[in-house]
């Protein structure tokens, strides 16, 4: 039996509250996710949130939360949309997290193989 995990895809961004591509970005991103995940019954968008990286206030990034009923199909799902959408797949981050547990991310996908840790 699956768990619910959340599920988070993050973008980086130049700025705190990133300019007119990044909020049509993240309208298109949040839309294509939601009837996505809602259409294969796997879960849905849980909404986002832009702003300093909490690692590393310098960074600025823009998070979308779903939860999802299935960790691998949900991962996978996600990627083939946001690939086949042209969503700026080459600059995501994936990371997941049990739901209802106060842990850490883990991640699970890095459009860039140098990178090796998450978060928020």
């Amino acid at each position: 039996m699956s768990e619910k995990h959340w599920l988070v895809v993050q973008y980086p961004l130049k700025s705190a509250n990133g300019n007119k591509r990044d909020q049509w970005l993240k309208e298109k991103v949040m839309e294509y996710l939601e009837t996505a995940l809602t259409q294969h019954e796997l879960g849905e968008v849980d909404g986002f949130d832009i702003g300093s990286s909490v690692a590393d206030p310098k960074k600025y990034v823009m998070n979308i939360f779903c939860v999802v009923t299935d960790e691998e199909r949900g991962i996978a799902l996600v990627k083939k949309v946001i690939r086949e959408s042209r969503l700026d797949y080459t600059r995501i981050l994936i990371a997941t997290m049990p739901y209802g547990t106060e842990g850490g991310y883990t991640l699970k996908f890095a459009s860039k193989k140098s990178v090796t840790e998450f978060s928020l």
